[in-house]
């Protein structure tokens, strides 16, 4: 990935972590430092994602989403992976703003773990576990761009 420019250093980005039945969604701040879990998002259909997904990027001002692929520990895309870039290119077509894919290796078991850490009762972790991941994800990203400038 390019450095990033000057003009991009108040862009909000967004973060998903999408599953079968679920998306977790996460934002950072202005800044680009920190991510923040903000929701879970029952799945009903590509349409009503995609409108959601619209209204999130106008409400919020995101201008770059993150998409969580769930790449195997050698590297390789399987069927998971595979479904995740699909998805990402029909987000990208959706509501044009870029978007990158990220590995999101053991996200969902390092949410699962700052939950537990911060004392989260089972239901809450249940009903919070997507969004916390989409913000390990986010996180993630955000550190990699610290690195990188």
């Amino acid at each position: 990935m390019s450095s990033e420019g000057a003009a991009d250093d108040q862009m909000r980005l967004m973060a998903l972590d999408v599953g079968d039945r679920r998306i977790g969604v996460a934002l950072s701040d202005p800044g680009r430092v920190l991510a923040r879990s903000l929701r879970v998002i029952r799945r009903r259909s590509l349409k009503a994602d995609m409108e959601v997904m619209r209204s999130l990027v106008e409400e919020h001002a995101v201008e770059k989403i993150v998409v969580g692929h769930p790449l195997r520990l050698d590297g390789s895309a399987g069927k998971q992976a595979r479904r995740a870039e699909g998805y990402a290119a029909e987000l990208e077509r959706a509501v044009g703003v870029p978007v990158v894919l990220w590995d999101e290796a053991f996200s969902t078991d390092r949410a699962r773990q700052v939950m537990i850490e911060a004392g989260k009762r089972r239901k809450e972790r249940e009903e919070r576990l997507d969004a916390v991941a989409a913000a390990v994800i986010l996180q993630d990203y955000l550190d990699s761009l610290g690195r990188d400038q």
